[in-house]
């Protein structure tokens, strides 16, 4: 026989964070580990799983809650007793939790969980190692599992040291910042009190969704909503009506659709309520500041909120999210307009992309795959709009190359497939796979190169008396055992952070939307390291504040690193300009791909001893070939010419630095 169980919302490593959407409705059969909603802190969004599988009974959250560790989320029948310990935990009883932390830890120690931690932003990394077994002990930053991000792979460190009681991670699963890795057994009795005492949370947060009925239904309001700036222009055409009386809408979702002489759009609904009354119709002109519709929408929630502390109105508390999970299936059983198309794929709900459950709606109905689209709301959350506009600009898309092998890419850019050629007819072949870095590279490579207008500028710099002056100092260094050697490219990136100083145009990146240019006060240059598994680009901060011995130092560990696989995605995230340097291999020049943010990038190449003539007779000279590639939409040849003078005579004599 099926139990009714409470969910509670574990600890998220935040103190409150947004509903975004509801991933269940009431009666849906899920499984363990299935989300239960989508929530958004200030750094990432991420599922709440289920902690067990069942049958959801009652939803205690709706969209736009804010929601804590041991808020209730919702009731879940089922026949499961193992789950009933981590479901009634929190609210029946504290003792069983301690019981069931305690059952494996003995006496003296508490249960922690070990949680990613901040990886630079990035979401669903793949676990590629389990680095521990459960009962194995570990020490403060031992490796607990290995993340492979489409820059680096780092290891997720142990914060204390224990031993490992259960492990929630395997290889393939992925992980974001926030995601249960191990449960760890810690020598402490201070984590067990506070073990104890959180659980009592919940009783406060699971009324929350009780007063949202309350103020809903409280003193509900008729606004007026108007047609927005459209861009100065008058007498647009409404070619279409999106909503009846009656009908219950959410914030953003569109009204009216407008159709101007450049594009067409919706009027959005300023706030979530239900129409009253449509004042347009299809074939009226509109303009800045028509009437569209009055809506009527619910009073004050906020005042309402404190107004029912006591536990009562749990009671009622289900009734609003059962509504909202009720209108789902209602408009989901809808038959889509369009056939779903074979290349968007499987659309699935999931916290890659933020957008509302009636976007995400309006996605599946058009077969749009929301990880293409661009989200234009709050935040980058993806509104009706952006689907719309999504759908017609594909539809308005070139079709001249029409076969699932041809790509697209910004801009509409289309390039024919390759050709498919059996090359084994011609002789032995074998097939050797690329490795993880040179997949993921391969597509931003391409991507900056075929959206970059690329220019190179070349020159040489005569770097005789720096080659002296860096062995010298080498020799110093050998002698004072510093434990490093200097490198011409350290000297190389005093220069550029000098030459980006004198030209800031160069320490720049074009705005998302290609209207503005960010210009950035502080001097990072990514170095670009070749690695078995392939090229990767840490970056160095600050240059232009360190001395030439910190960063050979720095220099050194990073390469290190970068050889070794434990760069962290933050140790590659943030560089102004990237040097590319062949120096050690050889050849006269090459074009280097501008590492997109950044607008230019330096290519060296190997230095080479050529007659120069210095008035009166020819003198033997160590020149080094430079490089320069750049974005040409930003910087024109004019001002790259004189990038490179700049850096040439930095080079030439450091003193030039110093002025």
């Amino acid at each position: 026989m099926s139990d009714i169980k409470d969910v509670f919302v574990p600890d998220l490593g935040e103190d409150s964070v947004e509903v975004i959407e509801i991933c269940v409705s009431v009666g849906d059969s899920i499984d363990a580990e299935d989300a239960i909603v989508t929530v958004e802190s200030d750094k990432a969004s991420m599922d709440i799983p289920a902690p067990f599988g069942g049958t959801i009974s009652e939803i205690c959250v709706a969209v736009g809650d804010k929601i804590s560790e041991g808020t209730l989320l919702a009731k879940i029948a089922s026949a499961d007793s193992e789950g009933a310990t981590i479901a009634e935990a929190p609210v029946a009883s504290e003792a069983p939790a301690v019981e069931t932390v305690q059952a494996e830890a003995p006496s003296g120690e508490s249960i922690i969980q070990v949680t990613v931690p901040d990886i630079g932003g990035d979401e669903n990394v793949d676990v590629i190692e389990v680095l521990v077994a459960v009962g194995d002990s570990v020490e403060a930053e031992d490796g607990l599992i290995t993340l492979e991000t489409d820059k680096a792979s780092m290891d997720v460190p142990s914060p204390e040291a224990g031993v490992v009681k259960a492990i929630h991670a395997a290889v393939g699963d992925k992980v974001s910042e926030g995601s249960l890795v191990i449960d760890l057994a810690i020598s402490t009795g201070a984590t067990e009190s506070a073990t104890t005492t959180e659980p009592a949370v919940p009783t406060e947060p699971a009324a929350q969704p009780a007063p949202t009925v309350a103020a809903t239904s409280a003193a509900p309001s008729t606004i007026q909503v108007t047609v927005p700036d459209i861009g100065g222009d008058e007498n647009v055409d409404v070619i279409d009506v999106l909503v009846a009386v009656g009908d219950s809408v959410d914030a953003e979702d569109g009204l009216i659709t407008l159709e101007t002489d450049k594009a067409s759009m919706d009027v959005p609904s300023p706030e979530a309520g239900v129409v009253k009354a449509i004042h347009a119709s299809v074939g009226d002109k509109v303009s800045q500041g028509s009437l569209v519709i009055d809506l009527e929408v619910a009073g004050a929630l906020d005042v309402d909120t404190p107004a029912a502390p006591a536990p009562a109105p749990q009671a009622s508390a289900p009734a609003p999210p059962a509504t909202i999970a009720q209108v789902s299936p209602s408009t989901v059983s809808k038959a889509p307009p369009v056939p779903h198309h074979p290349s968007a794929g499987e659309i699935k709900a999931t916290g890659r992309v933020h957008a509302s459950p009636s976007v995400r709606r309006l996605a599946r109905e058009f077969g749009v795959d929301l990880t293409q689209v661009t989200g234009s709301g709050n935040k980058g959350r993806i509104v009706k709009e952006d689907v719309q506009s999504y759908v017609k600009y594909e539809l308005s898309r070139p079709k001249a190359t029409a076969a699932p092998a041809t790509g697209g890419g910004e801009g509409g850019l289309q390039v024919i497939a390759q050709p498919k050629v059996d090359f084994s007819k011609f002789g032995e072949v074998e097939e050797l796979p690329l490795t993880r870095i040179q997949k993921l590279s391969g597509p931003n490579l391409h991507r900056n190169w075929v959206t970059i207008p690329h220019v190179t500028q070349f020159d040489e710099a005569d770097i005789t008396d720096l080659e002296d002056f860096r062995k010298q100092q080498n020799v110093v260094a050998e002698k004072r055992k510093l434990g490093f050697k200097i490198t011409p490219l350290v000297f190389m990136m005093k220069a550029a952070a000098d030459a980006l100083k004198a030209y800031p145009t160069f320490n720049s990146s074009l705005s998302a939307d290609g209207e503005s240019l960010i210009l950035k006060k502080y001097f990072h240059i990514g170095i670009a390291v070749d690695t078995p598994n392939g090229l990767v680009v840490p970056v160095v901060r600050d240059v232009d504040q360190k001395g030439i011995y910190e960063l050979s130092q720095e220099l050194m560990e990073i390469s290190i690193k970068a050889r070794e696989g434990k760069l962290k995605a933050a140790d590659m995230q943030g560089s102004c300009f990237t040097i590319s340097s062949l120096g050690g291999i050889g050849g006269t020049a090459f074009t280097p791909i501008v590492n997109a943010p950044d607008v230019a990038i330096l290519g060296v190449s190997k230095s080479e001893i050529k007659p120069k003539w210095n008035g009166k007779d020819f003198d033997p000279r160590l020149m080094l070939p430079l490089s320069l590639s750049y974005d040409h939409r930003v910087i024109d040849g004019a001002l790259a010419a004189r990038f490179t003078v700049h850096l040439k005579n930095a080079l030439e004599d450091l003193r030039n630095i110093l002025l």
